[in-house]
């Protein structure tokens, strides 16, 4: 299983690198043009620290891989982990409308890609933090 951490970590790490392009990707400037500065500056300060959590979250699997499997307080940590990741799995089709990516080529690809990375990314936390 540290294998599989440490291989997480470094997913994770290029995940929260990737939040950086996200205003320019989905066109943030004309996007959030029209909200009031305060709801602006949510988008963009949540992205951040979503991004940081994420990025932490991969360097920690990647500095600490053996104390996450290998001691009580990792596998807590990791059970923690596990429940955050699933809660992103259930909000990939909950959270979010199908109508979102149903019927574009691309958009079908990153939905099924990132269902398919949250739930290995659970099932490893959960696995790890449930001591198996």
């Amino acid at each position: 299983m540290q294998l599989q951490l440490e291989l997480i970590g470094g997913l994770l790490v290029a995940l929260a690198l990737l939040h950086a392009g996200f205003g320019r990707y989905f066109h943030w400037r004309r996007e959030l043009a029209p909200l009031s500065l305060i709801n602006r500056q949510l988008m963009h300060v949540h992205t951040f620290f979503v991004a940081l959590a994420v990025g932490l979250m991969g360097v920690l699997c990647l500095t600490s891989a053996a104390e996450l499997v290998g001691t009580p307080l990792g596998r807590r940590v990791a059970l923690g982990l596990g429940l955050f990741w699933l809660a992103r799995l259930l909000a990939q089709f909950f959270g979010y409308s199908a109508a979102l990516w149903r019927g574009k080529r691309f958009e079908t690809i990153i939905h099924v890609l990132f269902s398919v990375l949250w739930t290995y990314v659970s099932a490893v936390f959960l696995l790890v933090g449930l001591g198996k």
